[in-house]
């Protein structure tokens, strides 16, 4: 009977889980598929009286007059600088963890790292302001992706570090008595043995630099640079706001993070599973 009971319980969290995650979802493309009338309709209706796609039509056009062009246009400029930004601070980060967790007395760097990206964003606005103003780097996709590693390679660090912790060290020991440098034992013993962990390390830095808003605002002054956050609120500016343009906009932009999930689904199952099994 307990067992049961268990049983039964175990499957309402499940769901309770699903719903909480998949209902604003679900609520969001319904919204995106309503037209106004629907939308503004008191009391208000669940289902629309009539299912109108055009708008994600509107969205993957290039046609003259469309909101394609922009939304296009930012897509690209996100998945480019979100991308560039998580390959960069992996590649800074992995070599770095690794010393962190191999060569002890080294922690104060990284905690010091940990408390700066504790700190409030604003409170960097200006520095970086001045800084890519110098460089000529304001509106930039290189500028953006110098700011997004400064966010995730702290990130990344903490947790690669974390996970080389858990991996043995008696392999990359007799690596080393075999002869085997440094950069030979990271790359051939210990990086083979972290690939899950790398998988679920880079989806979350990419998904910082997807959903960051904030900086990209500040440090983008037009569509050349500017990502699809700062380009979804710009949908909401002016009198009229179609909602329902702003709700395919959302579903449209969760496309690509989906994708990525279910490409690294295996690394990502396997990586959590690692973190919360270790001790």
């Amino acid at each position: 009977m307990k067992r049961k009971l268990r049983l039964v319980l175990r499957y309402l969290a499940a769901l309770l889980v699903a719903v909480s995650i998949l209902g604003p979802m679900l609520w969001l493309f319904l919204m995106s598929v309503s037209s106004n009338n629907d939308l503004a309709r008191i009391p208000l209706e669940w289902l629309p009286r009539k299912w109108d796609f055009s708008r994600y039509a509107a969205l993957v056009s290039l046609a003259p007059g469309q909101p394609g062009a922009l939304f296009l246009h930012a897509l690209g400029n996100s998945i480019l600088v979100a991308t560039s930004a998580t390959l960069i601070s992996l590649l800074l980060a992995i070599p770095a963890a690794f010393s962190f967790s191999r060569y002890p007395g080294r922690d104060g760097w990284l905690f010091g790292s940990l408390a700066i990206y504790m700190v409030p964003p604003v409170a960097f606005v200006l520095p970086l302001y001045f800084v890519l103003q110098q460089l000529n780097l304001l509106n930039t996709h290189l500028g953006l992706v110098l700011v997004y590693c400064s966010l995730i390679l702290p990130f990344l660090t903490w947790m690669l570090k974390n996970q080389f912790d858990a991996l043995p060290r008696d392999i990359e020991q007799a690596a080393r008595l075999d002869g085997l440098r440094f950069w030979q034992v990271l790359l051939r013993i210990t990086l083979p043995l972290a690939k899950p962990v790398l998988g679920a390390s880079a989806l979350f830095g990419w998904l910082l630099a997807w959903d960051e808003f904030f900086y990209a605002l500040l440090f983008t002054s037009n569509i050349s640079a500017q990502t699809l956050p700062v380009t979804i609120a710009g949908f909401t500016a002016g009198r009229a706001t179609d909602d329902g343009l702003i709700a395919a906009v959302g579903i449209l932009a969760s496309v690509p993070p989906l994708f990525i999930a279910i490409w690294l689904q295996k690394s990502l199952v396997n990586g959590l599973a690692s973190g919360g099994s270790k001790g």
